[in-house]
């Protein structure tokens, strides 16, 4: 299946991811460090990002930039627990796919996870 990255400051929230997207048979690795992610996307191969917007040291939408400069064609979904218009078209823009509200729900995940990923 997909190799997936998931990056928030949250540890409990990305082991939710994990344990989400690994029942669907996908490799995800998880990150809590915004370089750490980055660095990871430098040296391999990732299908799809999925990002917090609200970070420790930098916003999702910036390690999203840094990301698709790196690898240009790499699929994002944007994790929010505080949606605003202004955030979603941010993201959207520079390339998001789609973005999910927290607290995270195992459907709409795997159903945005998998729908991303078909694109």
């Amino acid at each position: 299946m997909a190799e997936i990255l998931a990056l928030d400051d949250v540890l409990d929230a990305v082991i939710l991811v994990k344990k989400i997207l690994s029942r669907q048979g996908h490799n995800v690795r998880t990150f809590t460090e915004e370089d750490e992610a980055i660095d990871y996307v430098r040296d391999h191969h990732v299908d799809l990002a999925i990002l917090d917007i609200k970070l420790k040291k930098m916003s999702g939408v910036q390690v999203l930039a840094e990301m698709i400069k790196i690898r240009p064609d790499i699929k994002v979904i944007m994790l929010t627990g505080y949606p605003t218009i202004e955030t979603a078209r941010e993201a959207m823009e520079l390339g998001a796919g789609e973005y999910c509200v927290k607290p995270i729900d195992k459907k709409e995940l795997e159903d945005k996870a998998a729908e991303v990923l078909a694109r």
